[in-house]
């Protein structure tokens, strides 16, 4: 395929996906621009990365800290480009990670809280972030357990971070109805721990490639679209 093909492709990718974000949102009588898109860039290398933010997509979700410094390093010149850490983040790999100034999706200890305010005071700046929620009770998956989530807001007065809200996913082989009713209980949970705790939160990362639609229908803000951005032209990295 060559690279013009490569991005007409992409191209179609990612007009297909924001006007399902907008048929989607329209259909539960919500604003589309309320509902942001962010491209996870964790399949593809950094030619395609960039193909995607030449579609208009210019939030970048990565599950691996390297591949995040490496690519904010050789895209410096895209503006506007913000970063989101989406997946496991290690407290020794905050540091480097924090040059990119990422939304942080997937806080999930108090440790990594602390760990992530330390490091924003150092770099004076203020880093938000989500806490990761594991709503679906699976032991495999990552995330506070939705009871010991209020504690933490209330206890939590660090400076240098911004809780904005909650991250989850649904349970690993979940069908829609399952996956939709996981976000929608995550949803009230959020309400919940703002009504508890005062705690101003509006932001719920919910919702992938294959059940997306079903977040924004439970209320998602933000959704993480990765392989059907790139379906027809993925370079696994």
């Amino acid at each position: 395929m060559t690279e013009q093909h490569t991005q007409k492709r992409i191209d179609e990718n990612w007009q297909f996906v924001k006007q399902q974000v907008r048929e989607t949102a329209l259909s539960c009588e919500r604003d589309p621009d309320s509902v942001r898109i962010i491209g996870v860039s964790k399949y593809v290398d950094e030619e395609l990365t960039r193909a995607l933010t030449l579609a208009g997509c210019r939030e970048l979700g990565e599950s691996r800290p390297q591949l995040m410094w490496q690519k904010s390093l050789a895209m410096q010149d895209v503006e506007p480009l913000l970063w989101h850490m989406i997946g496991h983040l290690q407290r020794n790999k905050v540091r480097r990670s924090l040059h990119c100034k990422p939304m942080i999706h997937s806080v999930d200890s108090e440790r990594l809280l602390s760990a992530i305010s330390d490091e924003a005071l150092l770099q004076g700046v203020c880093i938000d972030v989500l806490l990761e929620v594991n709503i679906s009770g699976d032991e495999a998956k990552t995330g506070f357990l939705p009871d010991a989530l209020e504690p933490v807001l209330v206890s939590n007065n660090d400076p240098g971070i911004a809780i904005r809200g909650l991250m989850a996913m649904a349970g690993w082989g979940t069908d829609a109805s399952t996956a939709r009713s996981q976000f929608e209980r995550t949803r009230e949970l959020r309400d919940r721990l703002q009504r508890s705790t005062g705690r101003y939160l509006p932001e719920l990362s919910m919702g992938m490639s294959g059940d997306f639609q079903e977040a924004i229908l439970a209320g998602a803000t933000m959704v993480r679209i990765g392989s059907t951005l790139f379906d027809g032209v993925i370079k696994r990295t």
